[in-house]
C-alpha cells in the first residue's frame, strides 16, 4: 500500500511576509516551513501504518512549490516518511487551487496511492477545497475533515466532529482523507529521524514530467487574482482613560460603544 501526504511550504506566520510585484505570495524571500496543518497529515499516515503492524506500507510526502519548498518534504521525512516527491516548475508560480490539485492529480497518479492523505487547510490560503478537487481529478471518494480515523482492510471509518454532534462515515480505499488539528498532535522529529531522512530517496518532477502543459497553471489562468494590497497600518498608541473622580468607568463605556465594541 502506498499512502501519500500533500504537504505544503508557507511563509512563516512570525515572518515580515509580503507580495511579489504581480501580488502573488512571496514565498521565496522569506522564511518558510511545513504547514503546521499538513503535520497532523503526516501523523495521521504514520499513525496508519504503525496501526497496521505487518503490512508493506509506504509513505510518500509529495509538495508543489519553488525550491525552498523541499524543506516541508524533508520535513515529513524526518517525522517518518519514506521518500518524497517535489514538484518545481517557474511556470506554476501565481497557481490557484484548480491548477494546484491538477498537479498533484498528475504527481499523485504517477507515484501511485490507495490513501491520499491532506490537512484541513493549509495556514496560508486556508481554502480547504484541494482535498475535494484532488478526490475528483483522482475519481476517489473524499472523507473529509476527520478527528479519528479508523480503519481495517480495506474499510476506513472517521469521526467529523460538527458543532452539538459528531458524524460517523465510512468508505472503502482508495480514498481521499482530510484530517483536523484535532485528529492528534503531531511528533517531534527525533535526532534519529532527522539523520535517516538524509539518505531517503527525493525526487523532482517537473510539468513535462507529469504530462502537464504550462499553459493550464500559473497566474495568467488563475480564476481569481489580487488587484491591489495595502500594508497594515503600524500600531499607534492606545488611548489612556484616567479615572481621576470615579467616571473612568463611564468613560471606559463610551470608548467601547464609540469603537462599536457594546
Amino acid at each position: 500500500m502506498n499512502i501519500v501526504v500533500c504537504v505544503k511550504y508557507v511563509p512563516d506566520a512570525t515572518a515580515d511576509r509580503k507580495f511579489e510585484d504581480d501580488y502573488t505570495v512571496d514565498r521565496v524571500g522569506v522564511d518558510g516551513l511545513l504547514s503546521e496543518l499538513d503535520e497532523y497529515a503526516v501523523e495521521q499516515a504514520l499513525q496508519f501504518r504503525e496501526k497496521r503492524e505487518g503490512e508493506d506500507i509506504e509513505i510518500t510526502a509529495l509538495t508543489v512549490g519553488p525550491e525552498k519548498a523541499v524543506d516541508a518534504v524533508r520535513k515529513a521525512l524526518q517525522m517518518g516518511a519514506d521518500k518524497g516527491v517535489h514538484v518545481v516548475d517557474d511556470a506554476i508560480a501565481g497557481s490557484d487551487y484548480i491548477a494546484t490539485s491538477l498537479v498533484l492529480a498528475k504527481a499523485i497518479e504517477k507515484v501511485g496511492a490507495d490513501l491520499v492523505v491532506c490537512g484541513m487547510a493549509s495556514t496560508d490560503a486556508s481554502g480547504s477545497v484541494v482535498p475535494a478537487m484532488l478526490a475528483e481529478r483522482l475519481g476517489m471518494p473524499q472523507v473529509t475533515l476527520a478527528s479519528v480515523i479508523e480503519s481495517q482492510g480495506d474499510q476506513v471509518r472517521i469521526k467529523r466532529d460538527n458543532e452539538g454532534s459528531t458524524e460517523v462515515i465510512g468508505a472503502t480505499l482508495p480514498i481521499v482523507l482530510s484530517v483536523t488539528d484535532q485528529s492528534g498532535e503531531a511528533r517531534y522529529p527525533s535526532f534519529k529521524g532527522i539523520m535517516a531522512a538524509k539518505k531517503k530517496p527525493l525526487e523532482t518532477f517537473s510539468l513535462s514530467d507529469l504530462g502537464v502543459d504550462a499553459g493550464q497553471v500559473g497566474l495568467s489562468v488563475a480564476w481569481s487574482q489580487v488587484e491591489d494590497t495595502t500594508e497594515r497600518p503600524p500600531r499607534t498608541a492606545g488611548e489612556i482613560v484616567t479615572d481621576e473622580d470615579g467616571s473612568g468607568a463611564d468613560a471606559l463605556v463610551g470608548f467601547l460603544a464609540s469603537k462599536k465594541f457594546i
